[in-house]
């Protein structure tokens, strides 16, 4: 895990050393260059996880000397991959996932990219054929960005790295569909700055005599596989499928934890690595593990520290509360949107001061929950678009409904709501047949592909979310969270195997007896407290914006509202903003909604103060 950043052809030294420490908080631990006069400059910033001796240096040349790589990410099945090169008479000088990627590339080229069970953003440079190989990760975990500028071609993890070498770092002519459209612009090539772009996810590139070419390697919908008939058997095999994901990513030489909301995606991940540990000795998995991370918000309705406490009571496993402090470096929310470089709905200030003290109390990785909310139906009104396929059956109509309901903490089995129920019931299908639903948001880019249509209309509105819309915007952002404070995060749900196979569960296997995301539940059931497997809503990890705008946040905030700066900020209405964010904080009662809403559409302003602050840095 770590930042690269290369140049063809090479660069101003002293320019391209100040572009590559732009990136220093992905790569504390190391950095290194490597040049071939007049061709490109390659550099990286090392975070240091596996193989921590100077033998895993970057950027690597391989033993033939012929390649030459830089690489942000993790192979986690690099043991197995290994074992495959040494029988064909590879030899290795480092215990490195990076070296054994390098080997992979050398004997099998680009197809070497199917046999990878991880997350990356690669550069290899070929000396022989003068040809660059990028390639980035099936969904995108991994970030990479390239710009053609006065300079040469240039790519980089962050777009702050690129920056040195555009002409004018200023706004993208996009930005306002983008400020408009959060969730969507993620799965996009579009950039929120003029000249960059993103390399998208599951692709690979060739840059050649001053063109880039991009291929699309990875579609998950050439791999869903056959999902056994019966449903004890589909949740056996989640299970095992999971368990060996956990696995995979618990393969550490630095102390590894968990950041554990209490919900049941983060809890089920932390419950499994305690499985691991207790049942699979000598499998080649860190020690290190026992380190749960809990962002707490005391007297605040976002608060989970009692479910996280139950589940680390059950595990045996002491926890660190840690207390989010909205006034901590209020007056440096320029520099976290400078590191963030996007704009969302929430502030990030939560997330990174969560992984700040994880990095602070000595542990660089976690494995999160993140993803099953996407493939499993996590979200409220998420299981309506099961209804078309539960067909004219009120037992199973009725099982959406009360999934539906359930969802909501408000919300109950009382008879008094059934007519409710059906009204929802009611008004979903007439929006569908319709048609109106169908043509809200991006259609889908797989949409033409001949099993699209085979999923059903629940799982394509959760390939949707999973692959360009609500995860790939996620996976960014928990990118930056953590990445700020050179903390990595590995992801269990999204290890291919699983996504493919949740995406071939049919819908019946994720929404059942009033309850989402049935198949996880049932398949963690064993190692969980039954308060947990059975929690029928989630809160999420989110900014308590609503308190914060009417409190510690208030005068912050009405200090730039009232700015010169404020008024003549050429990305937002100054009036408008300042009018919604006056009513979030003056609502009565609070609305979460208005406060969202009111972050939102301001936090362009200061988006727009931390580019020309930072911007030409």
């Amino acid at each position: 895990m770590c930042g690269i950043l290369g140049i063809l052809p090479s660069a101003d030294a002293a320019l391209f050393d100040s572009a590559l420490d732009t990136l220093v908080h992905r790569g504390p631990d190391d950095r290194g260059l490597w040049e071939a006069e007049g061709q490109i400059c390659l550099g990286h910033r090392r975070l240091s996880i596996l193989d921590l001796s100077a033998e895993g240096h970057q950027p690597m040349v391989s033993a033939s000397g012929r390649f030459v790589i830089v690489f942000n990410g993790e192979i986690y099945n690099f043991l197995e991959i290994r074992e495959k090169l040494e029988a064909k008479g590879c030899q290795f000088r480092s215990q490195s996932d990076t070296e054994v990627l390098l080997q992979a590339f050398e004997q099998w080229g680009e197809k070497c990219l199917d046999c990878l069970n991880g997350m990356w953003a690669l550069a290899i440079w070929d000396r022989h054929e003068q040809q660059l190989f990028l390639a980035r990760d099936r969904f995108g975990k991994k970030p990479l960005f390239y710009a053609f500028t006065p300079a040469g071609f240039v790519f980089a993890s962050e777009m702050k790295a690129i920056y040195p070498f555009l002409p004018e770092v200023k706004p993208s002519a996009d930005f306002s569909w983008m400020a408009k459209n959060l969730m969507d612009y993620e799965a996009t090539q579009k950039c929120l700055v003029d000249g960059i772009q993103r390399f998208p996810a599951g692709h690979l590139g060739h840059f050649r005599k001053g063109r880039l070419s991009l291929h699309r390697y990875w579609t998950t919908l050439d791999h869903l596989p056959e999902i056994p008939a019966s449903y004890a058997d589909q949740v056996e095999q989640f299970r095992a499928l999971f368990l060996d994901a956990c696995r995979l990513r618990m393969r550490s030489d630095v102390p590894i934890g968990t950041a554990l909301s209490g919900g049941l995606d983060s809890s089920s991940t932390l419950a499994a690595m305690a499985h691991i540990d207790r049942t699979s000795p000598g499998m080649r998995v860190s020690s290190d593990w026992r380190h749960a991370f809990v962002a707490a918000f005391p007297g605040l309705s976002l608060d989970e520290s009692d479910f996280a406490r139950q589940v680390v009571e059950h595990l045996g496993i002491d926890a660190t509360f840690v207390t989010v402090d909205p006034t901590r470096d209020l007056d440096k929310l320029e520099d976290a949107l400078y590191l963030f470089e996007e704009l969302y709905l929430t502030s990030p200030v939560p997330m990174m001061q969560l992984y700040r003290s994880v990095r602070d109390r000595g542990v660089r990785v976690t494995l999160d929950g993140h993803g099953a909310d996407e493939l499993l139906s996590g979200y409220g009104s998420s299981v309506l678009e099961a209804l078309p396929e539960a067909g004219i059956w009120p037992g199973r109509i009725g099982t959406i409904l009360a999934t539906h309901r359930n969802y909501f903490p408000a919300n109950t089995f009382q008879p008094e709501r059934e007519t409710q129920a059906w009204l929802v019931y009611a008004r979903f299908m007439a929006r569908r047949f319709a048609k109106k639903l169908l043509r809200r948001g991006m259609a889908a880019q797989d949409s033409a592909h001949p099993r699209f249509s085979e999923l059903g209309s629940f799982n394509r509105h959760l390939y949707r979310l999973t692959h360009e819309t609500v995860l790939p915007t996620l996976l960014r952002n928990y990118d930056r969270y953590a990445m700020a404070s050179g903390t990595e995060i590995r992801m269990p749900f999204l290890d291919y195997r699983l996504v493919c196979y949740a995406m071939a569960l049919p819908w019946e296997s994720k929404v059942r007896f009033g309850l989402s995301k049935a198949v996880l539940r049932d398949a963690m059931a064993p190692f969980l407290p039954p308060a947990v497997v059975q929690r029928p809503f989630k809160i999420g990890f989110n900014t308590p914006i609503v308190e914060w705008l009417r409190g510690p946040w208030k005068q912050f905030i009405l200090d730039h509202l009232h700015s010169r700066g404020f008024r003549e900020c050429s990305l937002i209405n100054p009036v408008e903003v300042a009018s919604q964010v006056q009513r979030a904080m003056d609502c009565d009662p609070p609305s979460f909604q208005l406060a969202e809403k009111a972050w939102t559409i301001m936090t362009p302003y200061f988006w727009e103060r931390s580019l020309k602050r930072r911007g030409s840095a």
